[in-house]
């Protein structure tokens, strides 16, 4: 097969029956998140660079490494989104946002980012995510966190690890950053290049490596916890305080930072040791984002879930396929009179509220049955010139191998009363 039939690396084409396990997730997405006061909103794939440069940070490894930029036409630099909470603020404040309003919406949709290819890791993926924007308190937090866990519940997914950790306020950043650069000082020169340019740029970053020379300084670095002030300290507490209350079980993660820059406060992660060693399957915090073209930020807190991965711990956790939508009835006909009639009547069953594939050429009643096997019809509806003439149909349950005369007028209400 030629290379150029290919999708390219790091991307997929999705076929039935993977679609129907994407559309459970985002059905899923749909009935659990309104619940909770959630709208859905859909932004654009692209936007002008700024919007994640400003939003994201330009010190982090998505802005620096991994972002597809393009010039258009215009001259403009434009960036295939890489995350969805710098574009869904940027279109919350273009709505526009008043003082004390709060903002609840989901996304679900492709991210884009310029890795190296790996399992649950393409460089086209997707995530469905939420921001509740507008209203800064740890009640806000805790919901958010069980709304993520009420989530991973309704996929069947009840055996992750929320992992819990602050990373206070911007007030708290310079004492934090020196006790790490006190620590790692003495470590860096054998760590990896990455962790060695994150010293001198990113410091906090640090505590994110995975690479196994790095691992050792890291697992003895300092909890910044201690030199937090007692606000950020409190608003922990208080966000420890509402889960315990909600009965969500945590585990207290001194060294989880998230890989972006503009979280503040509350963070966390949900992992699956399903996964292997990059076992996050979702993750999020409290965030405060600069919006292109003015001084103004805006602050949230929200999730996004990696849509592949969560399939993966589903596969992992041998979890009932979701079923593909096959046809429920396939139209059998013979004779050039029973194919002219046979699209009516298809649609007639459509509208009724049922699937169905009808015969639209001429061929043999063994072919035409061996192709209602082979899309997985549950019923044959067979029609010639004598059923025609009678106006009925020759009704053959494909699972049960019985069949009856039924008349076609009656055959929706006959259908739907033997699926239900």
């Amino acid at each position: 097969m030629s290379d150029q039939l290919e999708p390219l690396p790091g991307t997929a084409d999705l076929w039935e029956p993977e679609t129907s396990q994407w559309v459970f997730l985002e059905r899923q997405a749909r009935e659990i998140f309104p619940r909770y006061g959630y709208c859905e909103l859909r932004t654009p794939v692209f936007e002008r660079t700024e919007v994640f440069v400003r939003g994201i940070g330009g010190e982090t490894d998505v802005v620096q490494k991994e972002m597809y930029t393009f010039t258009d036409r215009g001259g403009r630099s434009l960036t295939l989104r890489p995350e969805g909470t710098a574009g869904v603020m940027r279109a919350i404040a273009n709505a526009g946002l008043q003082e004390g309003e709060e903002k609840r919406v989901f996304y679900i949709g492709p991210m884009f980012r310029g890795e190296r290819p790996a399992a649950g890791r393409r460089r086209q993926f997707h995530q469905v995510g939420v921001e509740c924007v507008g209203k800064a308190a740890p009640a806000v937090d805790a919901e958010n966190i069980a709304m993520l866990l009420h989530y991973l519940e309704a996929l069947g997914i009840t055996n992750g690890k929320l992992l819990l950790n602050t990373r206070g306020a911007a007030a708290d950043r310079p004492a934090m950053n020196q006790a790490l650069r006190e620590h790692f000082a003495a470590h860096v020169a054998s760590m990896c290049p990455d962790c060695q340019r994150r010293f001198e740029t990113n410091i906090s970053r640090m505590l994110d490596c995975k690479c196994e020379p790095c691992q050792g300084p890291i697992l003895a670095a300092p909890d910044v916890t201690a030199v937090m002030g007692e606000a950020s300290k409190a608003y922990f507490a208080a966000v420890r305080a509402h889960l315990d209350r909600l009965g969500v079980h945590y585990i207290v993660a001194p060294r989880l930072v998230r890989g972006l820059d503009y979280y503040e406060q509350t963070v966390f992660e949900v992992t699956h040791h399903g996964l292997g060693a990059q076992s996050a399957m979702a993750g999020g915090g409290r965030y405060r984002i600069a919006l292109p073209g003015s001084d103004r930020t805006v602050e949230g807190v929200g999730f996004a879930c990696g849509m592949e991965r969560l399939l993966m711990v589903r596969e992992h956790l041998r979890l009932a396929a979701h079923p593909a939508a096959a046809p429920q009835v396939y139209l059998v006909c013979l004779g050039e009179p029973a194919l002219a009639a046979a699209l009516p009547l298809a649609q007639q069953l459509r509208h009724a509220g049922l699937r169905v594939l009808a015969e639209t050429a001429p061929r043999s009643m063994k072919a035409q049955m061996r192709a209602a096997n082979k899309a997985g019809a549950r019923f044959a509806l067979i029609q010639g010139d004598d059923e025609l003439a009678k106006g009925t149909l020759l009704c053959k349950d494909l699972a049960a191998s019985t069949q009856e005369e039924i008349p076609v007028a009656a055959a929706a209400d006959r259908l739907l009363a033997a699926l239900a």
